[in-house]
């Protein structure tokens, strides 16, 4: 699961600075377009600068999940001895995140099915096809959560074994 989130990790890095060319080039050719009277960009730009968008975030949570750069309120928790944080992130795994991720994959595999049923597509003239990005929701999902079954295995070690589990200093992110 590494190797994989590495993988992931470099991509969303990656899609980062083409989300970020694809929205400078998109506000360069509507203000060009406002110029010259032509409509120089169009829906299927602007669909793709949201879609790459959306992939940064659905995949780029299991890399901020793995390396531990995910949000969290640290007003106690830094205190803590590195067990009672391990029991702290177990519970938190175990009651909130492996659940909103069976909850998520579950409840978006219907669409996910409808679309691909009728190759769904943009009601925008000239957008995308949909079908690929809702299937990234359910997919991105089960990558999480196998992330967080890793994180468990790993958590366990920590108060069992007394492994340390320190946030991995050399991520892909």
């Amino acid at each position: 699961m590494d190797l994989l989130s590495d993988a992931l990790g470099r991509t969303t890095a990656f899609l980062v600075i083409v989300v970020t060319l694809i929205g400078a080039g998109n506000a360069l050719l509507r203000y060009t377009g406002r110029f010259t009277g032509i409509a120089l960009s169009s829906n299927a730009w602007i669909e793709l600068q949201w879609y790459l968008f959306a992939l940064i975030f659905l995949f780029g949570s299991t890399v901020a999940l793995r390396d531990d750069a995910h949000v969290r309120v640290d007003v106690l928790f830094g205190r803590l001895s590195e067990r009672r944080r391990a029991w702290i992130d177990l519970v938190g795994t175990l009651l909130f995140t492996v659940p909103v991720c069976i909850l998520l994959i579950w409840s978006s595999w219907g669409s996910v099915r409808d679309s691909w049923a009728i190759w769904e597509g943009s009601p925008d003239p000239g957008g995308l096809p949909r079908w690929p990005i809702k299937t990234a929701v359910p997919v991105a999902f089960l990558l999480l959560l196998v992330q967080a079954l890793v994180n468990v295995a790993r958590l366990i070690e920590t108060m069992f074994a007394g492994k340390t589990m320190s946030p991995r200093k050399d991520s892909a992110l």
